[in-house]
């Protein structure tokens, strides 16, 4: 949806504290944290028009943004187990 945030907190309420945990504690899952919140950061930005991408470009982005979040809900599942 435009303008719709993907911040993982907001995607996976249930998952809030687990989230802000691996953030503190597990560094790979950080560093996936801050690039998936730079990239759809940037997303924002495009669909804001504040800046303006090809559409592969753009495409790419949402394709990392996904891949981001597929691989850290993975790791939250695995903490939760």
């Amino acid at each position: 949806m435009f303008g719709e945030s993907h911040d993982l907190a907001i995607e996976f309420p249930e998952y809030k504290e687990r989230i802000h945990d691996l953030k503190m504690h597990d560094r790979h899952f950080a560093k996936l944290y801050d690039e998936h919140s730079e990239v759809d950061a940037q997303l924002h930005r495009i669909e804001q028009g504040i800046e303006v991408h090809a559409d592969e470009f753009v495409e790419t982005l949402k394709l990392r943004r996904l891949h981001l979040k597929d691989e850290m809900y993975g790791l939250i599942k695995q903490a939760a187990a």
